[in-house]
């Protein structure tokens, strides 16, 4: 078994107010996210399934054509190779995103 203390794992700052812990596994990535407001990724794409959670606060997250406010103890699903982004609404917010395979681009 593979044990991770998030606290020890180097954040990445892809963004200003964007900051993500990664763990890949064999066939999965998992990201924890924390996001300033205002901040998040541009709309993009990828051949990643993804899935997510937000934890704490709200994002407003856009997949294709459909814009939504997502709040702590919801989830969602964005298939692959679809156009999403989003961001951080009004305070800081903690979202943890499961992809599918694993995102090399991210190690």
């Amino acid at each position: 078994m593979n044990h991770f203390f998030l606290k020890d794992i180097v954040p990445k700052v892809p963004a200003p107010g964007v900051e993500m812990r990664v763990i890949h596994g064999e066939k999965m990535t998992v990201v924890f996210f924390k996001l300033e407001p205002g901040a998040g990724p541009p709309l993009h794409a990828h051949p990643h399934e993804q899935m997510g959670t937000v934890l704490k606060g709200s994002i407003e997250l856009v997949v294709a054509d459909e814009k939504r406010i997502v709040r702590e103890g919801e989830a969602y699903h964005i298939p692959s190779n679809v156009l999403h982004g989003g961001k951080c609404c009004e305070s800081p917010s903690e979202v943890i995103e499961v992809f599918a395979p694993t995102r090399d681009d991210l190690r």
